[in-house]
């Protein structure tokens, strides 16, 4: 497996290559023009990983057969390609990139990028099992991503804000217009964003893509322990707030539960599957709060989030300020980060988003090609919150490390306090191998 990966990997002469000629010439060589299935897009700058979530746990709950392809992985590739919630094998992706080898040789030789190869193998092995429906996640923007060569039989924006701007434009209209390039003529689309761009509701309408967007012809009204899902200000359904935390994500939600009232005529699903699904689902790294057991008897809370733009910054800042302002929810206290980015990232962006939340900060080198170093990430830190207590490592695990003996002991004196691990999958990967376990 590590070969395949390492190999596909080495194809294209950049890891990222915006267009669809590539795929589209691959589509006739695999027979993959159409699916047999319908297809669900899931595009947006956050939210994306959620809402597939929260797709495959409905319609495994209704009882259909499930495929998922997401993006990026935390610990293993095979994480990207789900069946009914379970990983593929590394058997299963090494046929799945066998049978994409084989067809890119075919001549003329097509370069393709470790995206392409991805989301080429997925569909055909999705095809090949034969689920009855699959989400597709995109990897970045829309128009171009190689996930946009499918067609869908509904589509899904679920936030429109500033990443990725070399590729997509340094304005959320740019943004929103590469994000909206996955509408079709007559296809359900859905937008999350509160206040989508004018050039997304412009590409849906020029297109006749018929369009309903949150807070206008659906919306998700939040009620203590639950939430209603109300279509044109009349309660449709009344759900369990999602086992994900935070806010934000009930709009997250809300777009999933339109994207299957979209879909009812071809997936009937019933309001206990999305009950079901809603309650129990589990995805890690999204403000996902455990108990880290150590060597003596206290326990450090801590909380994994892969926020990594100041969009996810801003939505992990007031969860943040949520349970400081909760004595019932035991995290009240103060907050410890161990904070790791990429460099092409807008790191400034993020820090000033969360520094006012943050009481010391474990900042960490990042062991990637596109790594930022601690020393850069600390002097930004430092020049944005000059106050700040800061310390510097080779790497987030050993960050999580030191914070923790930090942490426990003081926590005589604060026994609410808790450890946010952010900044990047990579970071939150890097903490995730070390932890026991039972404990994620």
């Amino acid at each position: 497996m590590a070969a395949w990966l390492s190999y596909i990997e080495s194809l294209h002469p950049k890891s990222i290559a915006m267009g669809l000629d590539r795929v589209q010439q691959m589509l006739s060589r695999l027979q993959l023009q159409a699916t047999p299935f319908p297809l669900i897009t899931v595009a947006g700058t956050n939210g994306k990983g959620s809402t597939c979530a929260m797709l495959e746990q409905i319609y495994w709950q209704a009882g259909y057969q499930v495929g998922c392809y997401t993006s990026p992985h935390i610990l293993q590739y095979n994480e990207r390609l789900r069946v009914n919630g379970a990983p593929a094998s590394d058997a299963v992706l090494c046929q799945a990139f066998a049978v994409v080898e084989q067809a890119r040789r075919m001549e003329p030789t097509i370069a393709l990028t470790y995206f392409e190869v991805g989301t080429l193998a997925a569909v055909w092995h999705f095809i090949k099992t034969g689920v009855e429906v699959a989400i597709l996640e995109v990897g970045l923007g829309g128009r171009l991503d190689a996930v946009n060569a499918f067609e869908p039989s509904c589509t899904i924006v679920t936030s429109i804000d500033l990443d990725h701007q070399e590729f997509l434009g340094n304005t959320r209209d740019a943004i929103g217009y590469e994000k909206a390039g996955i509408f079709r003529t007559g296809v359900p689309a859905i937008c999350g964003d509160p206040k989508p761009p004018a050039t997304l509701l412009a590409h849906a309408a020029a297109i006749a893509a018929p369009l309903i967007c949150l807070g206008k012809e659906f919306n998700a009204s939040p009620d203590q322990s639950e939430w209603h899902y109300q279509v044109q200000q009349q309660t449709r359904y009344t759900l369990p707030k999602p086992a994900l935390l935070g806010a934000y994500q009930l709009n997250n939600a809300a777009c999933a539960v339109s994207a299957v009232e979209a879909l009812q005529d071809r997936l009937p699903v019933g309001l206990l599957s999305i009950t079901r699904a809603l309650a129990n689902l589990k995805l890690p790294g999204r403000f996902q709060i455990i108990q880290a057991p150590d060597s003596g008897t206290k326990r450090t809370s801590v909380i994994l989030d892969v926020a990594h733009n100041p969009h996810a910054a801003r939505a992990l800042a007031a969860n943040l300020q949520a349970l400081r302002s909760d004595p019932a929810s035991g995290l009240d206290g103060k907050t410890y980060a161990v904070f790791a980015m990429l460099a092409d990232k807008d790191s400034g962006g993020v820090i000033a988003a969360l520094k006012d939340h943050i009481d010391g900060w474990y900042v960490a080198d990042t062991l990637h090609a596109r790594g930022a170093w601690a020393k850069d990430l600390a002097e930004q830190i430092a020049g944005l919150a000059p106050a700040s207590t800061i310390k510097t490592f080779a790497s987030a695990d050993k960050a999580y490390i030191q914070a923790c003996i930090d942490v426990e002991a003081c926590m005589d004196a604060d026994e609410n306090a808790k450890i946010i691990v952010f900044g990047s999958f990579f970071t939150v990967a890097s903490v995730m191998q070390i932890l026991p376990n039972n404990a994620v």
